[in-house]
């Protein structure tokens, strides 16, 4: 079974939605670096093959602090997340064209939650207090930062 690509060097930014119009898309004028996001982690994975995304976080007791499982699609659709044999709580991102449109909590063995995305991103529990639909998220090569 191959394991998610791990992104080197890569944060995970949000921008609260106030920096952003109301489609999500930057003000016109506006610039935004690197120090106007909160970054929400820096230990971050990618869910590329059906396997690695069928798969996700089943059978993680722990995660790293800063870390983020990231599931990227071709195009945006209803999306589920499920908690079977995940033994940990997480904190849960519905992302379209890069604007979240959901955040939600999900409980070890019981959560369960479905949202329109073309990305979905899995963190520990308490990482996206704060994160609100509206907000940007970037996965920012630090390297190019």
């Amino acid at each position: 079974m191959r394991a998610p690509d791990r992104l080197e060097c890569v944060r995970l930014l949000q921008y609260p939605g106030d920096a952003t119009g109301s489609d999500g898309s930057a003000d016109e004028g506006s610039e935004r670096t690197a120090s106007d996001g909160t970054v929400l982690a820096t230990d971050v994975d990618v869910a590329d093959s059906f396997v690695s995304q069928t798969r996700g976080l089943m059978g993680k007791r722990r995660l790293p602090d800063s870390y983020a499982l990231v599931f990227r699609f071709d195009t945006t659709k209803t999306r589920d997340v499920h908690m079977l044999f995940v033994f940990v709580s997480l904190d849960v991102l519905w992302i379209a064209d890069g604007v979240v449109t959901r955040v939600e909590r999900l409980r070890p063995w019981r959560g369960f939650a479905r949202e329109e995305a073309d990305c979905i991103v899995e963190l520990p529990a308490g990482t996206a207090d704060g994160v609100e639909p509206g907000d940007r998220i970037v996965l920012e090569d630090e390297t190019t930062a």
